[in-house]
């Protein structure tokens, strides 16, 4: 038989230890062959905090951890038994293994996230704006410059009723519906 995957429910919040307590039982109860990988289905997000670009790691998925297994009546056992592991995620119990383009799916926005730095900016010369973090938050304006390498757009905000060009970070500005 072979391996599938299945979804497996945890306390809210232990995640990380439900995957690494079930990874060492995996290791000492000697069915390490009938387990695969074990994931915490997460992406990366990058963000503007106080004028700083982060990034951060979220769960797409939380309270729930990936398992690729075979199933039989021990291997169920011991994930089931596994501190932090509240059930298999199945009708009346029952685990209910993924089907593949779920699988895909789920593994390619993990994929996805870790190489997703941004390749292109959003926004285009003459784009209306608004800036919502750092100190021109809250004004608007036009996009008049792109600097793909550096991941910088230049907006025109009117400061005192001048146009004035303002470096930003694409995170910085929010697109503005025109009418």
């Amino acid at each position: 038989m072979a391996l599938r995957w299945y979804v497996v429910h945890t306390y809210s919040g232990h995640e990380q230890k439900a995957k690494k307590y079930l990874e060492s039982a995996v290791e000492n109860s000697g069915l390490k062959e009938l387990f695969g990988r074990i994931l915490i289905p997460t992406e990366q997000v990058t963000e503007m905090k106080q004028g700083k670009r982060s990034t951060s790691t979220k769960k797409f998925l939380p309270s729930y951890i990936l398992v690729e297994m075979e199933l039989n009546r021990e291997t169920q056992n011991l994930v089931v038994s596994t501190p932090s592991v509240t059930n298999f995620v199945g009708a009346a119990g029952k685990p209910h293994p993924l089907k593949e383009d779920e699988v895909q799916r789920i593994i390619g926005q993990i994929d996805r996230s870790r190489t997703a730095e941004v390749s292109d900016v959003p926004y285009q010369a003459g784009d209306a704006v608004k800036v919502i973090d750092g100190p021109f938050a809250d004004f608007s304006g036009f996009v008049s410059e792109i600097n793909m390498e550096r991941k910088k757009i230049k907006v025109m905000v009117s400061i005192f009723g001048r146009p004035t060009p303002v470096e930003l970070d694409y995170l910085q500005v929010e697109s503005v519906k025109q009418k």
